[in-house]
């Protein structure tokens, strides 16, 4: 039995382990499954069986002067990270977890807070092979097979089972990270911090408080950094033991803790900005240090709403987004705002656009959630946005094809034996 991050839906599956790269597929309705940090439906196939690639957790090659590494589906970012860090190498774009796979990230062609510079995974993606269930094997890159190349990169893991991939890694001299923090008051703050931080710094990101209204509207903390200079000292650092060990069966996230928590971390820095060195860790993945934080969320879980809206309507929609949020007295601890750049991705169905992207988690609350949901959808939709496959688990059929009009060519080259949930919800085949 596997699930997804958020927990919700709660679906039962079966599933099996991919023990070898030179092994086949199994018969029948497949989906292959990563670490599980997916946060909707896309990693789930209840009519079938998931194939777990933990077992594909190997190295295969890494030049320590060119910073290409080759590796297993299953290995995951952390462990990337820990072999290359040490030799002057670093993700040249990293989501807020290291505990996603190399095949996860691929195929959810993930982004982290340097997308403006670096672009998404799949920019920096030199090749894979690909197996389909029919036994046949593929190699992909942007010259060999490049339809199939474009197509996984961000397929969601329906064109076949990625077994290794290559990737080039960017040049760094430490594990430390400059950073600025500046508090703001408003939300045309942070767009004005934006574009002023957009050409000196590599990282930006903004916490936002999503219970602020009226002339608070989207307060925040906005941070940029860069990667310290060469000379700079390597910083030492303890994993988090923290650690969620049980779900509760109520979810611990409602209007008075999201208000104490809102309220404590806007103010939590007292001076207007803060200048610091840290530890790349916490700064890239801060919710890693609180193992199984999902479970906070409660048996029934949570959703994670995210979209990407155009940036001429980024301003206006995103305000409209925060007051229909604070409006409805529903919100999440965890809100982060950022701008993507122009940089394109390779990738067929690849999230990011020119503009704005927010990210907010909810608690499932049936006859709530699911209706706020949509009126969110059709604000995004109104701007010309799109939401999130990969943290998807509500979006109408609709939104989705209208948001990735590209849809029927990757249905094209899906393996017609590798579906799920996600994919059966927005395209229609039930």
């Amino acid at each position: 039995m596997r699930h997804s991050w958020g927990g919700y839906p709660h679906v039962q599956q079966q599933s099996t382990t991919f023990n070898d790269r030179r092994q086949l597929l199994p018969d029948g309705s497949i989906l292959p499954f990563g670490n599980g940090r997916s946060y909707g439906d896309s990693c789930l196939n209840a009519r079938g069986l998931v194939v777990g690639t933990e077992a594909l957790d190997k190295f295969i090659a890494f030049d320590a002067d060119t910073g290409r590494i080759s590796c297993e589906a299953g290995v995951t970012l952390k462990q990337i990270v820990d072999v290359a860090l040490p030799r002057g190498w670093f993700l040249p774009a990293t989501p807020g977890t290291k505990f996603a796979t190399v095949g996860g990230a691929v195929a959810n062609d993930v982004h982290g807070k340097n997308h403006h510079v670096e672009g998404t995974f799949g920019c920096h993606l030199l090749r894979f092979e690909l197996l389909r269930t029919d036994g046949s094997r593929m190699m992909c890159s942007p010259t060999e097979n490049s339809g199939h190349f474009q197509a996984t990169i961000g397929g969601l893991g329906l064109t076949g089972m990625i077994l290794w991939a290559e990737l080039q890694l960017k040049r760094v001299s430490n594990n430390a990270i400059d950073v600025e923090t500046i508090k703001y008051a408003h939300l045309r703050d942070f767009f004005a911090l934006s574009a002023e931080s957009d050409r000196d710094y590599e990282y930006t990101v903004a916490w936002l408080d999503c219970l602020a209204s009226g002339t608070q509207l989207g307060r925040g903390h906005f941070m940029r950094g860069n990667h310290a200079p060469t000379g700079a000292a390597n910083l030492a650092h303890k994993s988090g033991r923290l650690a969620v060990p049980l779900t509760p069966p109520v979810s611990l996230i409602n209007q008075w803790t999201l208000k104490a928590f809102n309220q404590l971390y806007y103010h939590r820095q007292q001076a207007p900005r803060k200048q610091a060195r840290v530890h790349y860790d916490p700064f890239f993945y801060p919710l890693d240090g609180i193992q199984q934080w999902n479970r906070i969320y409660g048996r029934k879980g949570f959703l994670q709403f995210q979209c990407a809206v155009p940036t001429h309507n980024s301003e206006s929609c995103i305000a409209e987004l925060l007051q229909r949020i604070c409006h409805a007295r529903f919100g999440s601890f965890l809100v982060v705002l950022k701008m993507f750049g122009a940089k394109r991705s390779p990738g067929l169905l690849s999230f990011p656009l020119p503009g704005a992207t927010l990210a907010l988690d909810f608690p499932f609350v049936e006859g709530k959630t699911l209706p706020l949901f949509a009126q969110l959808d059709e604000i995004v939709m109104q701007a010309g946005g799109r939401l999130y496959p990969a943290k998807d688990a509500a979006m109408s059929r609709p939104t989705f094809q209208r948001g990735y009009p590209q849809w029927r060519q990757l249905e094209a080259v899906r393996d017609p034996n590798i579906n799920s949930d996600f994919w059966r919800r927005v395209t229609g085949e039930y």
